[in-house]
């Protein structure tokens, strides 16, 4: 799908056709497009998925390289042993509750922050909001699709 396409989809569902018919048919089309870009994206990550394996495997099958890699795995128990006791340290335990504690605040915020603007962009309309210091910032929204769980 082009971008030609999607903007001629784009304007057709922005701007209310006459016709009930050429409503429905951009709608189709569009709804075309949605499902033909995802078969396109779950293709390219399995085909990425297959790429990455081969490339690793090319390492794993090197002799000198699993060599090379059990040594860093040896090394790496002893630095992660050492790490255990300096964190068991009180002055690094409390350091590390203080960490999770205002990475926990900082995810609330954010999500609170989401919200807000959601709702102000419901209200407003606009995509845009002053921040604190003056500067105009634009009001973004994520969307992407996720598979249902079966209930």
């Amino acid at each position: 799908m082009d971008d030609q396409n999607i903007k001629a989809a784009e304007d057709g569902i922005s701007e209310e056709p006459a016709n009930t018919d050429s409503k429905a048919t951009i709608l189709l089309s569009l709804e075309e497009m949605v499902k033909t870009t995802i078969g396109s994206l779950e293709k390219a990550a399995t085909e990425l998925r297959e790429q990455k394996q081969m490339f690793a495997d090319t390492f794993l099958n090197d002799p000198v390289f699993r060599e090379q890699e059990q040594k860093v795995k040896e090394a790496n128990k002893v630095k992660q042993g050492t790490k255990q006791e300096i964190i068991k340290q009180p002055q690094v335990l409390r350091i590390a509750e203080k960490i999770k504690s205002l990475s926990g605040e900082l995810r609330e915020k954010k999500a609170s922050l989401s919200d807000y603007l959601l709702e102000y962009q419901r209200l407003t309309g606009a995509h845009e909001i002053e921040g604190p210091n003056g500067q105009l910032l634009e009001i973004i929204n994520d969307a992407k699709v996720i598979k249902r769980s079966s209930k």
